[in-house]
């Protein structure tokens, strides 16, 4: 079985620019956190954007919608922006498609010490290749379902949406 993987940029691609002090998104660092995690599973890498995800609007999410539909593989995990991971999930659930999508991001960008960006990429690939069809989001070791998920912005993890219900 062979997984697609979506980067769409987010935290978890940032890295650190000693110029500025700040952290920028430039060239993925997924081909190297594949490598770290001595990965050997077949994987298809699709870099289709590179956002933070605060920056995304509905057609970059209509983009990745269409970048999920198009693909050969029917497993796909997502690389995302955590603060709008809910919303791009949302678009792909109620597409409906015949796929199992898991959406992942990470607190701490990949190249930070402490950075929880490998673990939650393990966990999502292993997420995808065990879910049934449908959209989840996999972070802080939990996976759920797109519908009843939301970032808890006080504690900065991902939990269950009691206000939500699944559709």
């Amino acid at each position: 079985m062979t997984l697609r993987i979506i980067t769409t940029g987010g935290t978890f691609d940032k890295h650190y620019n000693e110029l500025t002090g700040r952290l920028v998104l430039g060239q993925s660092v997924l081909p190297l956190a594949l490598e770290r995690a001595r990965l050997t599973e077949p994987v298809v890498i699709e870099p289709l954007l590179a956002l933070d995800s605060l920056d995304m609007q509905l057609e970059h999410r209509h983009k990745i919608r269409k970048a999920c539909a198009d693909s050969k593989e029917d497993k796909i995990v997502i690389i995302h922006g955590t603060d709008t991971l809910r919303e791009t999930a949302e678009v792909l659930g109620n597409a409906h498609l015949s796929k199992t999508i898991v959406l992942v991001g990470a607190m701490i960008p990949y190249e930070i010490a402490n950075s929880d960006a490998l673990f939650n990429l393990g966990f999502a690939m292993a997420a995808a290749q065990l879910s049934s069809t449908g959209v989840y989001v996999a972070m802080n070791g939990r996976v759920f379902a797109w519908n009843e998920v939301r970032k808890n912005r006080d504690t900065g993890v991902f939990e269950r949406d009691r206000k939500s219900t699944r559709l």
